[in-house]
């Protein structure tokens, strides 16, 4: 594009709109780590995604002023701003989310809170890529493209839940040690996460015990030896 101006998808709306449908959809992630929707508005929506959860890494004025602007209207922001930053006070003196009353009524979604407090420790040591898209098939032959935005290194990380599914089936199948590709994965997943590798292990355990209960539960249960006369 001509004088170097980045490219981006207009989604069949106008400017305003298009802001609209992506604070939407980047609140909707924020809150629920994951979501399922076009492959052309998740893409969209992860620029937009990356960009706030960097401002949410240099934690600075500017940066909680721009994330404000991003999200809220103007007649509102100051308002919203003074009462964030009396939260943030708050949590910097140790106090959890739970232990401030006012925590929803000043950030609506608890979009802010989340931005500046937990991902913002989260992905302290990530250089990028905090966020994945993923392709899915969509529900019906006549809609578009599919895909699901999630927050990577968070509870609902999709590889880090296959991986481990993947770890605990070579290990079921007797493999001693793990072929290249998930060797790979394993390292992808566990790099940045906080306590990767145990975090990786207590999901391997979790899916093993899962495994050894349904397996007593299909065998079937021998007979009752009958009483000795």
């Amino acid at each position: 594009m001509a004088g170097g101006a980045t490219k981006y998808r207009h989604l069949s709306r106008k400017s305003s709109h298009r802001q609209a449908l992506l604070r939407n959809l980047v609140t909707s992630l924020f809150q629920h780590e994951s979501i399922t929707t076009t492959w052309p508005k998740a893409k969209e929506a992860q620029r937009l995604a990356e960009k706030l959860i960097t401002l949410g890494k240099k934690n600075t004025e500017s940066s909680r002023r721009r994330a404000l602007q991003i999200f809220y209207v103007r007649d509102s922001s100051s308002l919203i701003y003074s009462l964030f930053m009396g939260y943030m006070r708050l949590r910097e003196t140790g106090l959890k989310d739970s232990d401030i009353p006012f925590t929803h009524a000043a950030t609506p979604h608890e979009l802010l809170p989340k931005l500046f407090g937990p991902l913002r420790e989260r992905y302290a040591n990530r250089p990028g890529g905090y966020t994945r898209v993923l392709r899915v098939e969509p529900k019906k032959d006549d809609q578009a493209p599919s895909a699901i935005l999630e927050l990577v290194d968070g509870p609902k990380d999709i590889r880090f839940a296959m991986t481990a599914k993947t770890v605990a089936r070579q290990r079921s199948q007797g493999f001693e040690t793990l072929n290249e590709l998930t060797a790979l994965n394993v390292k992808k997943v566990t790099q940045f996460r906080k306590d990767g590798v145990e975090a990786l292990e207590d999901t391997i355990k979790q899916l093993e015990r899962m495994e050894l209960k349904e397996k007593k539960a299909a065998s079937p249960k021998k007979p009752e030896t009958e009483a000795k006369e």
